[in-house]
């Protein structure tokens, strides 16, 4: 990994005295998750450093969904954005030349792996899937993998029930992306939901990085008063893409500029990755085939 990154650096270093050819302006997308403004900011100090880089325009888009940016991809208004493993199947299976794979957030650990977490208010009494049974449960986003499509597979093989509304659980709710779904739980207006966490550091800290920490960094919950009830097996991180139809010395630019950013600036990469993480590193679209096989299986 180290080799890889060093060899993009070094790349990067070579061509970055140049302004990129063949575009006007570079457009990042933000998947959803936290509220608009909050995206904006923890993006703009990238967005700078890019604008510096290819001496172009750079425009932060924060649609209000997950499909606002798999659409934008798709359509060519966006041209770089970190998804979910879901929404790049989404993209994926309805056309394969639309983006690429370029990196993806390696944690403390060394790996690129998350959970989809389930939680509810300590004070509700609820600490299991069990005991959500009939109660309201909470999803963030229909193209997000830990936010829906992982636990609407896992969940049913471990209750034996569907997903539908009042065949196990009394509702099934989406709420509209990972901070709706902790704010909705918190404020006791659903009984359970689901978010993503990378399940390393401490549980009051809201992990080391995901929805959780942003939620406790924002001052928007106290972790005290949530219980974990259930947890995914191991999910593979989103990767970060670029349209496949960029210039090379633009996708080559942004990708070392990326994978140099926790290097360069420890704060904005706090930002950019949603809390602690070790580094942005390269990755490949095989890393994500069994991903797409899932939603493939999803949508019949």
């Amino acid at each position: 990994m180290k080799k890889l990154i060093a060899a993009i650096l070094t790349t990067t270093a070579l061509t970055c005295a140049a302004s990129a050819e063949g575009i006007t302006e570079f457009r990042i997308g933000i998947l959803g998750g936290e509220n608009a403004q909050d995206r904006m900011t923890n993006y703009q100090c990238f967005a700078d450093k890019t604008t510096d880089l290819l001496g172009v325009e750079t425009k932060l888009f924060a649609p209000a969904d997950y499909n606002g940016v798999i659409q934008g991809l798709l359509g060519g208004t966006i041209d770089m954005a970190w998804l979910g493993a879901s929404g790049y199947a989404k993209i994926y299976l309805t056309d394969p030349e639309a983006v690429e794979p370029v990196l993806v957030k390696y944690n403390e650990d060394g790996g690129f792996g998350y959970y989809s977490v389930g939680f509810a208010r300590k004070d509700s009494g609820i600490t299991s899937l069990e005991d959500m049974k009939g109660k309201v449960f909470g999803f963030g986003d229909p193209n997000s993998t830990s936010g829906y499509l992982i636990p609407s597979i896992e969940i049913p093989e471990a209750t034996g029930a569907t997903m539908e509304s009042g065949d196990y659980f009394g509702e099934v709710k989406f709420t509209g992306g990972h901070e709706q779904t902790i704010v909705a739980v918190n404020n006791g207006d659903i009984n359970g939901g689901v978010t993503w966490a990378d399940g390393l550091g401490e549980w009051e800290d809201g992990y080391n990085s995901g929805a959780l920490r942003k939620a406790v960094d924002a001052g928007l919950v106290d972790m005290n008063d949530m219980v974990k009830i259930w947890q995914s097996k191991t999910i593979p991180e989103g990767p970060i893409v670029l349209r496949k139809v960029l210039p090379e010395d633009v996708k080559v630019k942004m990708t070392g500029l990326l994978a140099s950013l926790h290097a360069m600036d420890p704060e904005c990469a706090y930002g950019v990755a949603n809390g602690v993480a070790k580094a942005f590193a390269p990755i490949t679209h095989e890393a994500y085939e069994i991903i797409i096989e899932a939603r493939k299986l999803k949508s019949k």
